[in-house]
């Protein structure tokens, strides 16, 4: 080429450049200007607020935040929107959730960015050596192989002219694992980004390449899962000069299903800036530019963010009250911090009180508030259905011996005690015999009812004592020891009681209930009727009698001179065994009712108590000193209830200021 030639290209070539330099520049001015003007100031507290919880940790609580979740193919679009450079083909992130905290910060000459992980670690670093600390706390979190991880590292970006926006970088999709790899890689990628992408509070931004099929996508698919009409899908299609052909088809007929639309993207090329990209970018593009460029995308998320954050903001809200009412709920019940014996005898006999109080409640007074669905608890129901069948099993009618004919078990007896006296009297001792007799049939049952009451009130104590002093285990083993002495005690009385009440019914034959007269008469409306066909031949010896029903009386017939009286004396007994029936049944109920009241009342405390002072407090304070675990709690109880209320002010704050501006 001629000299001239080579001169005037050179100066061709320098003038090209100068007014590409000077496109360059004009770009960057155009592209700081958008992402700033994109920013509104009247969104910024929400965001801010939501970053301030994210800050707080609130999410350990189980609260999810708004969150903006990429998947697909990512790295350069966070490059893009980050406006640094992370280094491509080094594995960046893949390996861990990157949470990417973007801050415009106006006063910054230069980028300014730190990593957060591992439970508040932070180390500073720069653009240049962004990559190499990202891959250092990925090993630390992940080990130093291919596995994955989804313990999350945060990489804080400070920057003049940035979209302030949180993302969550996710590890690829990866079907086959690579040497070094688990052989269930894709299974646990999945279940990491889904674990991101499934609360409905999060936003998908979905990073598909221009130069495939959309359907086909596995990020797709996997959205598909999680948000089938796409309300909180948005797509990011990159590579569209790769494939500018029917472009404009694929981001308008959504075939995907895509709710929250599109917008196209060219990210940087080799040594380009990301200024010369966006300025290549506004060439490539002829359709809609509000669906064009990084720019327009940032605007986009930074609007979408904040119209979720508006509407999560009230269960946000909710949330918080509830964990924090939860936790402080969960801290009043820890036990209290016990410094010297008298701490120790205070917090014991509090919880005796709380025993005491809960079984009064149950046992007494028939409360079962604090056990609403469990019957076993409900302890005047059971015990009153102990009753019930106690009644039951004594039997209405006076015991006789059914392979005995009728009035014989009477003759015998009568003829036992038959003496010198009058004829037409009925020996009393004939009536003692035989009441006996009748009475010791029953005996075991009123104490078979004691024995149940006292087992089934025993094991309530034991529950009710157990709840109350979980937080000092070591204090039930003492505690059972009383409760066990206590119902032995109880026992014994119990068991005195009923054989007083048995003896009682021995001793004589009295009672004053007039029902005792009444049927006694109308039995002997009858007499006439038996001792007839008794004494009468040629009368039916199949007869019914008022109480006894139809009874056979042809074996009395050898013993008609003692068969009035062996009636009489039947009569007597049967009309007796209503009072003998009653008394039994009104007189151990009375007595349960009473024993159980007092055990409540007094007797358990007194025990209790007993067993505390037996050994002089000796041991007091280790028998309620709290397990290790207790001290972990209610130091975690303590940190998450300070959590919980900055985030509470964080969002009161948040609310007070949309209220005032007339937002909401």
């Amino acid at each position: 080429m001629p000299k001239k030639h080579q001169m005037g290209a050179k100066q061709a070539n320098a003038d090209d450049d100068g007014k590409g330099a000077a496109a360059a520049d004009a770009g960057s001015a155009v592209t700081a200007s958008a992402i700033a003007a994109s920013y509104d100031d009247q969104i910024r507290p929400l965001l801010d607020a939501v970053d301030r919880l994210r800050h707080l940790k609130v999410t350990q609580e189980g609260i999810q935040l708004p969150t903006i979740v990429v998947v697909g193919d990512q790295s350069s679009v966070l490059e893009s929107l980050a406006g640094i450079s992370l280094p491509r083909g080094q594995g960046i992130c893949t390996r861990v959730p990157l949470v990417m905290r973007l801050q415009d910060d106006p006063s910054a000459d230069s980028p300014k960015l730190q990593l957060e992980y591992s439970n508040g670690r932070v180390v500073a670093t720069t653009e240049a050596k962004v990559a190499d600390a990202i891959n250092a706390a990925t090993a630390e979190i992940a080990g130093s192989g291919k596995g994955i991880s989804d313990a999350p590292i945060t990489l804080v970006v400070r920057k003049r002219g940035v979209p302030d926006l949180t993302l969550v970088d996710l590890p690829g999709i990866t079907r086959a694992p690579v040497q070094g790899q688990p052989e269930d890689i894709y299974d646990q990628v999945a279940k990491i980004i889904k674990e991101y992408i499934a609360p409905k509070e999060s936003i998908i931004l979905n990073v598909l390449s221009a130069t495939v099929d959309f359907p086909t996508c596995e990020s797709i698919r996997m959205s598909q899962q999680v948000d089938r009409t796409g309300e909180r899908t948005l797509a990011v299609v990159t590579k569209v000069d790769k494939a500018p052909e029917g472009l404009l088809e694929k981001v308008t007929m959504d075939d995907v299903h895509i709710g929250l639309g599109y917008v196209c993207v060219r990210n940087r090329i080799g040594d380009e800036t990301y200024d010369q990209a966006r300025v290549e970018e506004e060439r490539l593009f002829h359709i809609d530019k509000s669906m064009v460029g990084i720019p327009v995308l940032a605007q986009r998320l930074m609007q979408i963010r904040a119209a979720i954050i508006a509407k999560c903001l009230p269960d946000i809200v909710k949330q918080i009250n509830d964990s924090l009412s939860r936790s402080s709920a969960e801290l009043d019940q820890m036990p209290q911090d016990i410094n010297s014996v008298a701490d120790a005898v205070r917090v014991f006999f509090q919880i005796v009180k709380q025993v005491c109080n809960s079984l009064e409640k149950v046992l007494v007074r028939g409360d079962f508030e604090e056990y609403p669905d469990e019957r076993e608890f409900h302890g005047t129901a059971r015990i009153a259905e102990m009753l019930s069948g106690y009644a039951k099993k004594l039997p209405a009618q006076c015991p006789t011996s059914s392979d005995e004919p009728f009035l014989m078990e009477e003759v015998r007896i009568l003829e036992e005690t038959k003496g010198i006296n009058l004829p037409n009297f009925l020996p009393r001792s004939a009536f003692l015999v035989l009441l006996k007799k009748k009475v010791e049939t029953i005996d075991q049952v009123p104490q078979d009812l004691a024995n149940d009451v006292w087992a089934y009130v025993e094991g309530l104590v034991m529950k009710i004592l157990q709840k109350h002093s979980d937080n000092f285990p070591q204090m039930q083993s003492p505690c059972r020891r009383a409760v066990q002495s206590l119902m032995e005690k109880a026992r014994a009385r119990s068991a005195q009681h009923v054989r007083e009440l048995i003896a009682m019914e021995l001793v004589e034959d009295y009672t004053a209930n007039p029902d005792y007269m009444k049927t006694w008469a109308e039995i002997m409306e009858g007499f006439d009727k038996f001792m007839e066909a008794v004494e009468d031949t040629s009368k039916p010896t199949r007869i019914t009698l008022e109480g006894f029903g139809e009874v056979d009386v042809s074996h009395l017939r050898a013993y008609a001179d003692l068969a009035g009286k062996a009636f009489d004396l039947r009569a007597r007994l049967t009309a007796y065994w209503k009072s003998i029936v009653l008394r039994l049944v009104d007189g151990l109920a009375l007595h349960v009712l009473l024993s159980v009241k007092l055990l409540v009342e007094k007797d358990l405390e007194e025990e209790l108590g007993n067993e505390l002072l037996a050994n002089k407090l000796a041991g007091v304070e280790k028998m309620l000193a709290p397990p290790p675990s207790t001290g972990t709690k209610r130091e975690r109880l303590r940190k998450s209830i300070v959590l919980l209320r900055q985030s509470k002010e964080v969002v009161a704050n948040i609310m007070d200021r949309i209220s005032a501006a007339g937002e909401v």
